[in-house]
């Protein structure tokens, strides 16, 4: 992650704006606006790419928040237990992760 705010995430020195889920399998759109928008089906591409990555990010906005409880009844009966904080510490988490090789996906809400 290069970078975070502005409503938008920079990755590899490309800008995608709103929010992002990232996965060993690539970078997909993720259209949350808060917490408390998500939905199971908002995160297919998390549940697709389950068993190739060991940690799950998620950067809940500005502050901590946690995903509604039906969304993570859904990720835990998947096997996708997830690591929840705030975006700005997500993003240091996620790239700290990188940089010990480890097997990692995020799914960031952008923040201004």
């Amino acid at each position: 992650m290069d970078a975070y705010g502005d409503g938008g995430f920079r990755l590899e020195g490309q800008r995608f704006e709103g929010s992002i889920i990232v996965t060993p399998q690539g970078l997909h759109p993720w259209s949350v606006a808060v917490i408390g928008d998500v939905a199971v089906a908002s995160l297919a591409a998390l549940t697709d790419a389950a068993g190739t990555f060991d940690f799950l990010l998620v950067g809940s906005g500005e502050t901590f928040a946690r995903f509604p409880a039906q969304v993570q009844k859904h990720l835990e009966s998947q096997g996708l237990f997830p690591d929840m904080m705030a975006t700005a510490a997500a993003c240091r988490t996620y790239n700290m992760m990188l940089a010990e090789n480890r097997r990692v996906a995020a799914a960031l809400i952008a923040v201004f």
